[in-house]
């Protein structure tokens, strides 16, 4: 407790002293006022103000000992406005509000400060040990030779901690028992998965695969082969697969999600991909259209705007002159067998059947949410499973979120990438960003422009695509420049997507919907313009569109950083291009929920657990949950015999 005189500006402190005046000035016939109450400690004054709340006035008296606590926005004279404040009443409890760490709890008018903290004390005096601790185990989650308190204990602490040390331990205590049940009900769900589901046998035997890995005129990588047997594994297994696939952006998802799907096919079973947008939808259509069709796989495409009923099937082509008695279980591949059906939220209209279905593929599932997930895989019963991110996931995160799912991770880029230069700049640096950016069109290169917004939301210094789109043609000029954002009609979007994909458009202005779905191995160059408002996960995202092909590539950050942190925040896509450090470190800044997108931002209401920073507490939660579920499951099964 600081004396009144040593109080610093803006520093928040606590301050102790007597009431010497106070009352509730008037403005404006009666509608507004302050209140103000002057405290003395003897070495200097100190004014208390409150805006607007005049009953304020009846809580005090002239000669009352007050403990306040704020910040000072003065000092000439010394000033807190809208404090913490407790009158010191002199008797038996005095040691539960002062001279300790004191817990101050949210009011409403009326109820005191002194009289709801005296009543939380003696419940907990009474009761604390009759809290039941549903897992004693627990308490061996301390740091070193300390164990954790029990549960009744943790909450004591929590409100009337002897040490700050005290509060660390009883959150950690209490986020361990969270952990613990989280990590339970993860593993209920497996158990009950295992019991009622079996799998559909979809190993394939090669027939599409050899000719499909002869074609693509490349090896695949040591990451990806690995990959590809952890999958076959699965899908010939006697449980349906649910496995998540990470690799970073570029590291070849695509080409391993093809073969599994063809194993699939091999087997006699359709096969559904879902992807966040028609854009990306588009794109994995024509790319397995090209891989598939000489093989004589049907691709369908399922989105707003294309159905597919409607389209002309490719003209099929079977596989090393294979004819329709020779495709697995007697199903021609080609019209009317077994195909891949690629869309967007489409593939979950009630009307549309997807029969035979073998396998759910998910791309970029941080965009969907769980509910999405599992009414596609509802179209099928039982279908195998596999979900796909290129924003790689926190072990946290794949312990809790996804701790149903079996994780394959794809640490290995292709050869032949070109490297990605990355460099953060300040606005006044952008005439010479596009003087830079014109050099490299004229190379014959190609660029993308990023911008926040779509329309201007009046929020200052913050850039809209369609506010800017002029000013980017005229700082690209001679060269033709493209808009796009999402509120564009799908044929609008397909039209400047076919001209930037073919050349005729040299540079793209858009959102961040091109964040995933945009394969153009000649644009090297990339601006994003308010770099500050992105996650570092989709500025990550967003700088994977280029160096895809052979030429060395630039991102050009250009953002309004102004303090130490958000400069930090930027500096870690300047020196280093592992997805894994950036999502740990957007994790940290911004939290599950952002991470994890608006679709499945409400999944974990943690109140003491902490994503970014518990990784040890869930690694002894799954443990415990563990050890928990076998103690439980054991005397079941003896039991069970016995009664026959």
């Amino acid at each position: 407790m600081q004396p009144i005189k040593e109080l610093q500006l803006h520093e928040p402190a606590t301050t102790r002293g007597k009431v010497v005046a106070h009352g509730v000035k008037w403005f404006k016939q009666h509608t507004k006022s302050i209140y103000e109450l002057i405290l003395d400690d003897g070495t200097a004054r100190l004014h208390c103000r409150w805006w607007n709340l005049p009953f304020m006035e009846k809580y005090f008296a002239v000669g009352d000992d007050v403990v306040v606590f704020g910040k000072p926005v003065s000092l000439r004279p010394r000033t807190i406005d809208h404090p913490d404040t407790e009158v010191v009443e002199a008797g038996e409890e005095e040691s539960v509000h002062f001279a300790r760490l004191t817990p101050v709890y949210p009011l409403t008018e009326g109820l005191p400060q002194r009289w709801l903290r005296s009543l939380i004390w003696r419940t907990l005096e009474r009761f604390e040990g009759q809290i039941a601790d549903p897992w004693p185990q627990a308490q061996k989650a301390g740091t070193g030779n300390t164990e954790l308190p029990g549960r009744g204990k943790a909450i004591h602490m929590l409100h009337f901690p002897e040490t700050e040390a005290d509060i660390a331990m009883a959150r950690r205590r209490l986020a361990m028992d969270e952990f613990i049940a989280l990590q339970r009900q993860i593993l209920q769900r497996r158990r009950t998965f295992e019991t009622k589901a079996q799998a559909l046998p979809c190993g394939g035997d090669n027939r599409l695969m050899k000719p499909f890995l002869t074609r693509l005129g490349f090896k695949l990588t040591e990451a990806q082969t690995r990959v590809l047997r952890e999958l076959r594994a699965d899908l010939s297994g006697a449980l349906p697969m649910r496995r998540l696939l990470q690799g970073d952006v570029g590291s070849g998802k695509t080409v391993v999600a093809a073969a599994c799907a063809l194993m699939a096919l091999e087997s006699g079973y359709n096969v559904a991909l879902m992807a966040p947008t028609e854009i990306l939808a588009e794109q994995h259509y024509r790319t397995f259209r090209q891989w598939f069709s000489p093989l004589g796989v049907r691709v369908m495409l399922q989105t707003g705007s294309h159905r597919a009923g409607e389209q002309e099937p490719p003209q099929d082509q079977l596989a090393l002159g294979a004819s329709a008695a020779d495709s697995p279980q007697g199903v021609a591949l080609g019209a009317g067998g077994a195909a891949l059906y690629i869309g967007t939220h489409a593939l979950l209209t009630a009307g549309f059947e997807l029969p035979r279905l073998g396998l759910v593929v998910i791309d970029e599932q941080h965009k969907f949410g769980v509910a999405q997930r599992e009414q596609l895989v509802r179209k099928g019963v039982y279908p195998h499973l596999l979900v796909m991110t290129a924003t790689p996931i926190p072990r946290t995160l794949g312990l809790t979120v996804y701790g149903e799912l079996d994780v394959s991770v794809i640490d290995e880029m292709p050869p032949g990438r070109g490297r990605v230069k990355t460099f953060v700049r300040a606005s006044e640096s952008l005439p010479r960003v596009w003087a830079f950016i014109r050099e490299r069109l004229a190379e014959g290169r190609q660029a993308y422009v990023v911008y926040p917004r779509v329309e201007d939301t009046g929020q200052p210094g913050i850039k809209a695509v369609t506010q800017e789109f002029e000013n980017v043609r005229k700082g690209l000029a001679p060269h033709q420049a493209g808009l796009l954002h999402g509120r564009l009609p799908a044929r609008e979007k397909e039209r400047v997507m076919t001209a930037f994909r073919s050349g005729a458009l040299r540079g793209l202005l858009a959102t961040s919907l091109i964040e995933v779905g945009v394969d153009v191995p000649n644009a090297t160059l990339m601006l994003i313009e308010n770099a500050e408002q992105f996650g570092l996960a989709q500025l990550h995202q967003l700088r994977g569109r280029i160096g895809r092909g052979a030429h060395e590539s630039y991102c050009i950050l250009v953002a309004a950083a102004k303090t130490r942190e958000a400069r930090q925040r930027l500096k870690v896509l300047e020196e280093t291009t592992d997805g894994f450090r950036i999502a740990e470190e957007d994790l940290k800044l911004r939290g599950p929920g952002e991470l994890l997108g608006q679709e499945q931002s409400g999944m974990l209401k943690l109140r003491f657990g902490d994503l970014g920073t518990d990784l040890p507490l869930i690694l002894q939660a799954r443990q415990v949950a563990t050890e928990v579920a076998a103690s439980i499951q054991k005397p079941a099964l003896l039991g069970g015999r016995g009664n026959g």
